[in-house]
């Protein structure tokens, strides 16, 4: 039996239900496999009064501490946050919260291996707290976590000496792991896990009809991503603008949301462009099918789960040179790669919207993304390293012997 402890602060919640959902989905697939158990830890950073009664941290006081999420056994402790500082004592506030919490769940539960599934905060706080354990950590690399967290002052050395202690590393995508080398950390240590794709659920539909359900006639572009700057929705919504009657649909919510309502007022493109604001991960699967094209103009990414999804749904993709992005483009049906401007993304989106692919071709891009392997490979990666461990235990290290 192999008992795995999942860390991940990027995991679903009642007031966040998409946010990390392929973190939760690959968790899930990992508990259903035979000869495995898991327990997952998904802390919660929350500021120090007053802050934390501002509104958009109120809502937590109704995430329960510990319950039954999707099949799985989910702990959600709180850990203190500091507004202004970047992150710097994230990790330590998250080792402090979590050491009397793995105590108890691995007296009842004795865990063999620690995967964490973000590489900051939780990929620190996992390797200090798997050294006083003495079990093996696994820590996941996934875009933001490394582009953003490991080039930040006073963070990213964190990162870097998580990445260079950790038993094992694993990343998205192939670019990914060249990112990682690039700040510093053991390439050849460094696996490449590709996430899944339901395929089952994000199918090809009849494209009219699909496209009636969201109100809409007529070539149609989808863009599915967090309204963040690092997006570039407002690249996607210039982009249409240019294309007379084309529509789009934007699916997410953030900070950048009144920014674009502005420029989609200031382009008089409001009759043909909508922000839908947050769309369940169970009504995506329509929402892409609708799509002549899906769009995302990311100024970086490891490998967008979005990408997969279109492709899984028979609609192309048109992305930018970010991340894992040739390595899912791999055939002109599947879409094309972009200059990161209205115009770029203006031309590949009128390309293919002129000389569409059959939807079965371009869901062939998304064949090799199955939860099915990725749960195989993790299975395997954290096995080895429970048996990497085990075998230095026998030889007689008997530090690194929980």
């Amino acid at each position: 039996m192999l008992r795995v402890l999942t860390l991940a602060t990027l995991f679903p919640d009642a007031t966040r239900p998409n946010f990390g959902i392929f973190v939760e989905r690959q968790t899930r697939g990992l508990a259903a496999h035979p000869g495995v158990e898991v327990q997952v830890v998904a802390p919660i950073g929350l500021p120090a009064w007053p802050f934390c009664t501002l509104k958009r941290f109120r809502a937590f006081s109704e995430v329960p501490d510990h319950e039954e999420w999707r099949g799985l056994s989910v702990h959600r402790p709180r850990f203190l946050t500091v507004p202004g500082a970047g992150g710097r004592f994230h990790v330590g506030a998250l080792v402090h919260r979590l050491r009397p919490l793995l105590a108890e769940i691995r007296s009842r539960f004795p865990f063999d291996v620690i995967d964490a599934e973000f590489f900051f905060p939780d990929g620190p706080a996992a390797v200090a707290l798997g050294a006083e354990l003495g079990v093996p950590v696994s820590v996941k690399a996934r875009g933001a976590d490394i582009h953003k967290w490991g080039h930040e002052p006073g963070v990213g050395v964190q990162v870097r000496g998580a990445g260079r202690r950790a038993d094992g590393l694993l990343a998205v995508s192939g670019a990914m792991r060249e990112d990682m080398a690039a700040i510093g950390l053991p390439r050849e240590r460094i696996r490449v896990h590709q996430t899944g794709v339901d395929q089952d659920i994000f199918v090809p539909q009849d494209r009219a009809a699909a496209k009636r359900a969201w109100d809409v006639s007529g070539p149609l572009v989808v863009s599915v991503g967090a309204l963040i700057a690092r997006k570039g929705h407002q690249v996607v919504i210039e982009a249409v603008a240019r294309l007379p009657g084309v529509s789009l649909l934007i699916a997410g919510q953030g900070e950048e949301r009144a920014a674009l309502e502005a420029l989609i007022d200031r382009l008089g493109v409001g009759d043909r462009v909508r922000l839908l604001g947050p769309v369940r991960h169970g009504d995506l699967p329509a929402l892409f099918a609708a799509a002549d094209v899906m769009a995302l103009a990311s100024a970086s990414e490891g490998l967008a789960n979005a990408w997969v999804e279109a492709l899984a749904c028979g609609t192309p993709i048109v992305i930018t040179e970010a991340g894992g992005a040739r390595e899912v483009l791999t055939d002109p049906a599947y879409g094309r790669i972009a200059e990161r401007s209205a115009d770029g993304f203006a031309r590949a989106i009128a390309e293919l919207l002129s000389n569409p692919s059959p939807q079965e071709a371009v869901r062939r891009g998304a064949a090799r993304f199955t939860w099915a392997a990725n749960t195989a490979a993790l299975v395997e990666h954290l096995s080895a390293l429970v048996e990497a461990r085990r075998s230095r235990c026998d030889a007689g290290n008997a530090q690194l012997c929980g």
